[in-house]
């Protein structure tokens, strides 16, 4: 099967600091210290990707060793850190608040477009479309237009237009 790096980073993105780092110790079979989310987003789909199609090729390798030994390398490992009183940070995810021209969660906007009909579920926290999630209906318009729209008037769930900055 091959492996969907947008929608595997679309996932991790979802996902808060300390599952980010669960996942990257099943992957790396190693804790990290890191908190830092794009870092970890991208050392696990690095890793992934590479237990997928392959690591590097063996002239690469010796490459490396090479550029190796003709640099300081460190010898001893880090010490760990100290963990806090009371464990990991928790997070909660932020609510924004809900727009009244949107529908409810579960309800499908359609739109005709280019003589196809579009048809987009609208989920509690963004909107699905062809499989797709998206944060903004702006994004869903683009992804269907090729061109930035305001995704309320593309779908035309404002009454008067857009033009007042909602």
């Amino acid at each position: 099967m091959a492996l969907n790096i947008g929608k595997e980073m679309t996932a991790l993105k979802r996902m808060t600091v300390p599952e980010l780092r669960r996942k990257y110790a099943d992957v790396f079979g190693e804790d990290t210290a890191s908190r830092h989310k794009e870092f970890l987003i991208r050392r696990i789909v690095w890793r992934v990707q590479v237990n997928q199609e392959g690591g590097l090729s063996e002239r690469a390798r010796q490459r490396a060793r090479e550029l190796a030994a003709e640099s300081d390398v460190r010898l001893t490992a880090p010490r760990p850190r100290p963990v806090a009183p009371g464990g990991e940070t928790t997070t909660a995810p932020i609510e924004f608040p809900k727009d009244d021209r949107l529908p409810m969660p579960g309800a499908i906007i359609t739109r005709r477009y280019k003589d196809q009909t579009i048809e987009v579920r609208v989920l509690p926290r963004g909107f699905e479309y062809e499989g797709d999630i998206y944060r903004t209906l702006s994004a869903v318009a683009k992804k269907v237009t090729g061109t930035h729209w305001n995704g309320f008037n593309f779908f035309k769930l404002c009454e008067t237009g857009c033009a007042d900055g909602r």
